[in-house]
């Protein structure tokens, strides 16, 4: 009898450590979709006992994403974790304590690159990528192709028909672009505490690597 009653209760705990996670897991969704314009979809993944939970303490949170649109930057995939987190939950909001360091990997296509670069909150950036490496004005067009990055811009209303490659490279935390055709490199502007790990291109997409701390 003993034995059944103590299985019982472990059966219990477990029930009691899914509700709690899947519960933990559609607040945490809720709070990435209050920040981002669009997400096509999310899984989230956190590891943790009921315990730990309940002490507002998590081993890890794994998020994979897609189809994002985070003020106005477009991604197609974004992969994140994060480890030992400590968390406040209220009856209205939850709110990480510790600002804990995340690791992510984002993945960016041709379209993407192209929407964010071109639209109108984002096209300085396009643009000042042309004047300062491409002799240019503004950008035309870009392209990846081959795993390389093709950028086309113009000048003087004048477009240049031959796209210029550009080499893409992560230094010190940083993202730079350059050209070697007019050997000049610019740095790519983000915030200061996200750190870029690595950047390459594969399979025609920008894939970067990098960690940050997570605030909200």
């Amino acid at each position: 009898m003993e034995r059944i009653l103590n299985k019982g209760m472990i059966s219990k705990r477990i029930q009691d450590k899914g509700i709690l996670a899947k519960l933990l897991e559609q607040g945490i969704k809720i709070l990435v979709i209050k920040y981002c314009k669009k997400i096509g979809s999310i899984k989230i993944n956190i590891i943790a006992s009921s315990i730990q939970i309940i002490k507002g303490e998590l081993q890890k949170i794994n998020i994979i994403a897609e189809d994002i649109n985070y003020k106005d930057l477009l991604f197609d995939r974004v992969e994140l974790e994060a480890n030992q987190i400590k968390i406040k939950l209220t009856n209205k909001e939850l709110n990480f304590k510790n600002n804990p360091k995340i690791r992510f990997n984002l993945s960016l296509s041709e379209d993407s690159l192209k929407t964010v670069l071109l639209s109108k909150n984002w096209s300085w950036i396009g643009d000042s990528i042309c004047k300062e490496i491409l002799n240019n004005e503004k950008l035309e067009d870009l392209n990846l192709r081959n795993d390389k990055l093709l950028i086309k811009g113009y000048k003087n209303n004048m477009t240049n028909n031959q796209a210029e490659q550009i080499n893409i490279k992560a230094e010190k935390g940083k993202i730079y672009l350059g050209n070697k055709s007019y050997n000049k490199t610019i740095q790519v502007p983000m915030e200061n505490k996200i750190y870029i790990e690595n950047v390459c291109i594969e399979n025609n997409l920008i894939k970067i690597s990098a960690n940050s701390s997570l605030s909200f």
